[in-house]
């Protein structure tokens, strides 16, 4: 093996590669703009939509409550609900989402309640519909004050004070760091994102380099160069390497820059210490952390879809080759952001899982050595496997040559 041979193969593919506009897209742009458009396009359509359904006054529908007037002109009143005259298709009416909620009243409540004793308030909603979920909590907020109050007046007529109702207060205060609550929320997607441009930015260049370079009749002059076989796998593979590793750092940089931009953006706009824990909200360490652990499976991808390229006669056919092994990437990553799914020994040996779920513990600022030895090394092992795996595919006559 000589490495000059590799370095002129590998500066020769690279050249290539950059004229290639496919490449370019894959490589470089499409990562670029992944987070920004992630963590502000669709954060902003996301919070838009929010808030706007959280302006609308929902339609809700009562059920019942003939004898309870003060109940129903209580939620007229309240102008937080459109009160629908009650119809016997109000199952129907919410699933298609003319109605957002139903409540029943059950006989006798408004008489029961000043009593005392009133019978259970039943609520109907889309659950999982955003604008259903919202005018439940509307719904729970408005019964929740209805007993409060109803304890309070109980109480003053026995003499009692309201405050027994409520004889103490929970509050909730949190103790993680920014950095950790930052990386909890945005460490699930991040990792899935990252993972999945490594592998998208390897495709492109492993089929031209391999299938595209069949399909143009350009693999028998360069296995006529005085390199051997070795050499010009290694060269091509580390090509393909560049590409998964490019993507990677484009994706990277551009999250960095995305986070400073968007924290910036809060201090413009006073946020009152908002923009620091925006600033802070994942570990500056992690993101080089991930860089570090995303290698061995970078060279795994590259070395798999250089194999599996090969088998290819050409460049369409190498698409329909590699196009489902990205279903084999996303299910793993699927199952890692999944919640409850917690890195152990076991899943530390299952590739594409173990980097995920070990890449969102290191945003957060966690860092379990045992755990990302563990998966480096037998990413490194599988990586190493899948790139002899190649060398030897390579020089076999029957698949480069395959008619």
């Amino acid at each position: 093996m000589s490495w000059s041979n590799i370095a002129t193969i590998y500066r020769k593919e690279l050249r290539d590669s950059l004229r290639d506009r496919r490449t370019l897209m894959s490589t470089f742009v499409l990562p670029t703009l992944m987070m920004p458009i992630l963590m502000i396009g669709v954060g902003k359509v996301a919070t838009t939509v929010v808030s706007q359904a959280k302006k609308e006054i929902p339609h809700v529908m009562v059920i019942g409550g003939e004898d309870s007037p003060r109940i129903r002109e209580g939620l007229e009143k309240s102008g937080r609900f459109k009160v629908e005259t009650a119809s016997a298709d109000w199952k129907a009416l919410i699933s298609e989402k003319k109605v957002r909620a139903a409540v029943e009243i059950p006989p006798g409540f408004q008489k029961s309640l000043d009593s005392g004793s009133a019978p259970a308030v039943t609520l109907y909603d889309y659950q999982g519909e955003l604008k259903s979920g919202l005018a439940m909590d509307q719904l729970d907020d408005y019964f929740g004050k209805l007993r409060t109050e109803a304890t309070a007046r109980l109480l003053g007529e026995r003499g009692l004070p309201a405050s027994l109702a409520h004889p103490f207060e929970v509050k909730h205060t949190n103790v993680a760091p920014p950095e950790k609550v930052g990386g909890n929320i945005l460490g699930g997607i991040i990792p899935y994102v990252i993972i999945l441009l490594c592998f998208t930015g390897a495709m492109n260049p492993a089929m031209d380099l391999t299938a595209g370079e069949k399909e143009r009749g350009t693999m028998e002059t360069l296995l006529c160069c005085p390199a051997g076989r070795t050499d010009i796998v290694i060269g091509k593979f580390l090509m393909v390497l560049t590409g998964s590793l490019a993507a990677v750092a484009c994706s990277l940089v551009s999250l960095g820059v995305t986070i400073g931009a968007v924290g910036a953006g809060l201090m413009s706009e006073g946020g009152h210490g908002g923009s620091q824990a925006m600033a802070a909200s994942i570990d500056p360490d992690g993101i080089l952390g991930v860089m570090g652990i995303v290698l061995p499976v970078a060279v795994l991808f590259s070395a798999v879809l250089f194999t599996v390229s090969l088998f290819a006669k050409s460049f369409k056919e190498a698409q329909s080759y590699l196009a489902p092994l990205i279903f084999v990437v996303i299910a793993p990553l699927v199952i890692g952001m999944l919640p409850g799914i917690e890195l152990n020994y076991r899943l530390a040996l299952l590739p594409i899982l173990n980097i995920s779920l070990v890449c969102k513990e290191m945003l957060s600022g966690v860092w379990h050595w045992g755990y990302i030895a563990v998966i480096f090394g037998s990413t490194a092992l599988y990586a190493g496997i899948a790139l002899a795996v190649a060398v030897r595919m390579f020089r076999r006559e029957d698949v480069i040559f395959r008619a």
